[in-house]
């Protein structure tokens, strides 16, 4: 894998981010499918790239109205005090056992938005039928 494919997953992984649709879920399988990167490595480089791209989104989103700092507390506060005891877990966990949790995951991610997909689909078919 060369440099242009390097550059096609940092773009993928940085517009992903950018639209909050978060970047690590293109970056960590990228990063150790397609360049043979350890799972520890992988996720550590994936929380180095979403400091910018977290910055620069947040600035804009902010611009937009789209965040409201009111409620952030009730987010931020939980989130760091379990990002401590989540990075010891991650730093002690092995390779292939991270690798099974991060695919859960990213399963279970799939299989939410696909319902989620779905329903509504049908939801907007029920109430088509609805207004014939």
């Amino acid at each position: 894998m060369g440099f242009i494919v390097i550059m096609l997953l940092a773009f993928s992984a940085g517009l992903l981010g950018g639209m909050g649709m978060g970047g690590g879920t293109i970056l960590i399988p990228a990063l150790t499918i397609f360049l043979n990167i350890g799972q520890h490595a992988a996720q550590a480089a994936n929380l180095l790239a979403f400091l910018p791209m977290a910055l620069i989104s947040l600035k804009i989103h902010s611009g937009n109205g789209l965040v409201r700092a009111r409620g952030a507390p009730w987010i931020i506060i939980p989130a760091v005090a379990l990002s401590v005891g989540g990075a010891f877990l991650a730093a002690y966990t092995p390779a292939d056992i991270l690798r099974r949790m991060f695919g859960a995951f990213l399963i279970a991610l799939a299989a939410k938005q696909a319902y989620d997909a779905f329903y509504a689909c049908k939801m907007s078919k029920d109430k088509k039928n609805r207004e014939v």
